[in-house]
């Protein structure tokens, strides 16, 4: 998912970021590591980037139960930033700048779309095919040019992890 480079309003006070990096430094000790998240959670609930960041440990921990719901909240933070229905099934491609430019998309639309691809992965990964089917689908469905490359993820999925060069 998305960092600070990305043009996003990630609005995260001091405290939070300090304990943001220390889990980073701290990767070593899990235990240690995920207090340091919590309490960036704890201290910016609403912030996008202690969002990411707690979606970002438990993923490379390969923790995705507990991934998953911090992938949605990044997906309703996205939703509402950019005063979209709170169903994102809901979303149509007219709704927002989902089809950028030459050479970038906008910040909030790219957030959603990047979200939407980060659940569907953890809900493939996590055997929830149908509902990783949708999320990737709804992306697709908004970057018809395949900027995200959602279409080649979906395709995986679909064919239920097996890449085409895999395939006999």
């Amino acid at each position: 998912m998305l960092d600070e480079s990305e043009g996003l309003p990630l609005d995260l006070p001091a405290a939070a970021e300090a304990a943001l990096k220390q889990a980073g430094q701290l990767w070593h000790d899990e235990a240690a590591a995920e207090a340091k998240v919590k309490e960036a959670l704890s201290l910016a609930p609403d912030a996008l980037a202690a969002r990411i960041g707690a979606y970002k440990f438990y993923f490379y921990r390969h923790r995705l139960n507990e991934a998953l719901p911090h992938a949605q909240s990044c997906v309703a933070f996205a939703l509402a930033a950019l005063g979209l229905p709170e169903d994102w099934r809901r979303v149509k491609p007219g709704d927002a700048a989902f089809v950028g430019g030459a050479v970038t998309l906008a910040p909030l639309p790219k957030l959603l779309m990047q979200t939407l691809i980060a659940t569907g992965y953890v809900l493939a990964r996590l055997g929830r095919i149908a509902e990783a089917g949708e999320h990737l689908g709804k992306v697709v469905e908004l970057d018809p040019g395949d900027r995200l490359g959602a279409s080649r993820l979906l395709a995986v999925v679909r064919r239920g992890g097996i890449e085409e060069e895999d395939e006999p």
